[in-house]
Formats: C-alpha cells, structure tokens, sequence
C-alpha cells in the first residue's frame, strides 16, 4: 500500500489522490520534530510561569479570565472535549468524516498548537486504521474553528464518543459502536490530554474545510461531465458548431470559455450529425452559449480551489505557539470567512450548471428539430420524458434556494466575546446539497440526450460520444414506452460517479 508523507503541503488534487488509492499516511521526521519542540517549550513555559494564557490556563469563550489550577489542565481539556459535542442533525458523510482527520493532522504538523506527538500519531492510527468518529452537520458558526463537529470527531481520543463499525465499507452495513470498544479492538490505549490539547483539537476549520475539498473533488468531475452531456444535446437538438469555433473565444479569452469551447469541439470531432447541413440559423442560449456558462463554472471553480490549497496548509487553532520566538500568540487563525464566501461562491458555480442543464433538457423534450413531443415514439398514449424535466425544474429550483449566502449572516455568541461569526459550516454543507442535486440534474439530461441521440438515427455522433452511449445503454435501455422512470435516473447518476 502506497504510503504519503506527512510534511510537505497537501492540495485538493493530492488529497484526492490519497482518497481514491486508499493512501495511509505516516508524519515526517521533520514534522515529529516540529510537534516535540512545540509542545517540550509550551510545557516548561507553564511550568515556569505564573501568566495567564488563553486556553492553557484559562477558561474558553467569554470565560477566558478565569484561571485554572496547573493540576486541573488536563482535566479543562478532556471537559473541553465532552462540552463541546453536542452537535446534531444528519451524521457527516464517512468520506468526510475522514477528510477531516487528515485536515487536521495536517494542521497540527505544523508545530505551532503545542500538542504531544501520541496525540498527532493517534489521529493517524484513526486515519489510517478507518476509525471514523461519529459527527454531525449541525453545530458550528464557523468561528472559534468548528468547535462541536470537531469535539466529535476527537472525543474518540480520550475513549468516549462514538465511531463508524463499518470502516468505510458498504454503508448499509455501517453499525455505531463506542469508542472505548473500537479502542479496546484495535488494542489502543485512551490518550490522557495535556495543556491546550483539548483546544488545539476543536478550534481550527477543518469540518468547513473537508466538506469544501469534497465538494471541489466533485466540482470538477461534474464539470467534466456537463462539458460531455452537454455535447450529446448539442448532437441530439441538431445544434450548430459556430458558436465553438476557437476564433470566436480568442476575443473573449476567459480561461474557462476557451477551454469549455476546445472540449466541445475535440468531444464532437467526427460527428455525422454535426456536419449536416442545419435549418436553424442559431440555437437558444442554453446551447449557444455553452462555453461562456460553464466557463464561468470553471473558473469559479479554480479561485475556489486555490483558496482551499491555502487553507488546508494552514494553522487554523488559537492560541499558536512560536517556539523559536518565545511566543503564545492569541488570535484569530480560526475564523472561516474565506471559506464561508468561497463555498458560498462555489455552490452558485454549480447551481449555474445544473441551471443550464434543465434548459437544455426542456429543449430536447420540446418538439423541435424532427424530435418526438417528450422524446417518445407513441406521444399520447406515453407520457415519455415530460416529467423528469418537472423533477429537474424543481432540484434547479431548490439549488437556487440553496444559494442564498450562510457568509452574509452572523449571530452573537458566547456572551458576546464571539460577536461575528463566518456561518461557514453552514455553506459547507449547503454546498454539497447542491453538489448531490447537480449529479441529478445532470444524469436527467443524460437520459433526455440518449434518447433524443437515439432517435436521429441512422446518422451517428463524433466515436468519443457513440462510445460513451454504448456504456451508458448497459446500464438505461432506450425507452419504446413509459416505465419506471425513478430507476432510470438512479442509474444514471450511478453512471456519472
């Protein structure tokens, strides 16, 4: 099993890469050192010092003034822990749940959070073992780091709280069981927490930033596969080529239109059905203007991912311990604004593809061009395709919803010392909702493309499009007459993942 290194940075490509081939991680040399030097001078620094220092020897939040006897430390932190998680809602996908162990060991690697190597290292047995905590969506302002979903996710740690039985196999077959048991399992002894432990442990972004490096994985496959779906309703709507022509988009050169036009062209390269002669003298937009729509995406896409890049090689916890220059710094590494715009940005990016999507999709069901009403053989007697486009029109609509800014918002906390707040934990989980409706979106144009391709026949489209066809009808037959739609649809997002 290939091993990667904890130590240098990590962005969503190389992340994705560890996800995918099942990667175990180990940290660097360097990286131990880093956390021992950090956590030896925070030792002796509150062992030879009677000054008050946020988190280590004082209360939290509005609580920050009240100072805790040096034998009580470790117990304010492990109560730090159990305080704090006390989240709710729907359990955060496994995926996720994983994601976060590596965001944050990434973030301790640094040597700026005054934590015990033991502890580092745990989170990596976790990581590595498929210990995945139990956490939930709900909980977090996205400031002061994700206090409750992270409590969660380390309260294993210390032997309490609950994990996964499951260990990233099927999810029907997932079971909870305590921590203490899966310790007990994997024969690992409870970690005893230590000055700042429990703090460096649950502030930080790490939930907003996992969720924000699934969504941007995804994000890229499904920009992938509006660029192919689309070009199958360019073929099946009988839909002109000019408005891909490179010259065309060498006078507008947003990075993002010349590639979605370059993709176009390359995808329907060959095509009989491109190269007749066509009636129409232009298409509607949600053709036309193809490159210009989901060039928009892409390019909202890579911003989104080069301030992610940042974020996940960044020391998001409070206070931050600077060894070398004798400081414990209080501050405000923690608060999630960038992401909370970002994953806010983000969402409306996707929206806008799933939006171009069902036009495309009503289009093709239309009547036009030589098709079918609905795209079926028999109108009238079959209802056909009428009515995924109406389940369409409505997760567009939802998708919509959905974009109404969480980063606009804020809400006073703890007794005002936390007065703003990013609410990204909020938009990051808005965003995948919206990432799951846009799968749907686009495996309903699929079917509509396929069937509609089907029925120019016998002319072909472009050997890359007949190709992908010929996989697709292994999983959805052309439909002669109605049948259950639903299954249809599942399949088709199963194709697209």
């Amino acid at each position: 099993m290939t091993t990667v290194e904890i130590d240098h940075s990590l962005s969503v490509h190389s992340i994705g890469s560890i996800l995918t081939n099942k990667k175990q991680i180990v940290l660097s040399a360097a990286a131990k050192k880093r956390i021992t030097d950090c956590y030896d001078y925070l030792q002796q620094k509150i062992k030879n010092s009677e000054e008050a220092f946020y988190g280590i020897n004082t209360g939290f939040g509005s609580l920050c003034n009240t100072v805790i006897p040096k034998n009580e430390l470790s117990t304010l932190q492990e109560n730090l822990l159990r305080s704090h998680a006390c989240g709710t809602g729907n359990t955060v996908p496994k995926p996720i749940v994983k994601l976060m162990l590596l965001l944050k060991i990434q973030s301790l690697s640094y040597g700026h959070s005054g934590v015990q190597l033991q502890t580092v290292q745990r989170l990596v047995d976790f990581f590595n073992l498929d210990i995945l905590p139990v956490v939930y969506e709900q909980g977090s302002l996205g400031a002061s780091g994700d206090l409750a979903p992270l409590a969660h996710l380390c309260l294993p740690l210390i032997g309490e709280g609950q994990v996964w039985k499951c260990e990233m196999r099927n999810e029907q077959e997932c079971e909870v069981e305590s921590s203490d048991e899966a310790l007990k399992r994997h024969q690992l002894a409870p970690i005893k927490l230590t000055a700042k432990e429990g703090l460096a442990l649950i502030n930080g972004t790490q939930f907003m930033s996992a969720f924000g490096v699934w969504c941007l994985l995804e994000a890229h496959a499904l920009s992938n596969w509006a660029d192919t779906i689309s070009c199958i309703s360019i073929d099946a709507f009988d839909a002109r080529l000019d408005p891909f022509h490179p010259s065309l988009h060498k006078i507008r050169a947003h990075k993002g239109q010349v590639a979605t036009a370059a993709a176009v062209i390359k995808t329907l390269d060959g095509s009989e059905i491109a190269k007749q002669k066509k009636t129409a003298v232009q298409d509607p937009y949600a053709f036309r203007c193809i490159p210009q729509v989901h060039g928009a995406s892409k390019d909202a896409i890579a911003y989104v991912e080069s301030v992610f890049n940042t974020e996940i090689n960044s020391v998001t916890d409070n206070p931050n311990v600077f060894a070398e220059e004798d400081l414990i710094i209080s501050g405000g590494n923690f608060h999630g604004q960038p992401l909370a715009i970002t994953l806010d940005f983000l969402a409306i990016a996707l929206a806008e593809l799933g939006s171009i999507s069902e036009r495309r999709t009503y289009q093709l069901i239309s009547g036009q061009r030589g098709l079918p009403a609905f795209l079926t053989p028999n109108p009238g007697l079959n209802s056909g395709m009428m009515i995924p486009q109406y389940t369409a029109a409505s997760i567009v609509s939802q998708n919509k919803q959905l974009c109404t800014p969480a980063s606009v918002d804020s809400i006073v906390s703890s007794n005002g010392q936390e007065d703003h707040v990013s609410m990204g934990a909020n938009a990051a989980t808005k965003c995948l909702r919206v990432v799951n409706n846009l799968r749907t979106i686009l495996a309903i144009e699929l079917l509509n493309a396929t069937q509609a391709l089907e029925l120019r026949r016998p002319l072909k489209s472009s050997k890359t499009i007949e190709t992908l066809l010929s996989k697709y009808r292994q999983q959805v037959s052309f439909m002669k007459e109605d049948r259950y739609l639903h299954g249809d649809i599942k399949k088709s997002e199963a194709f697209l993942v």
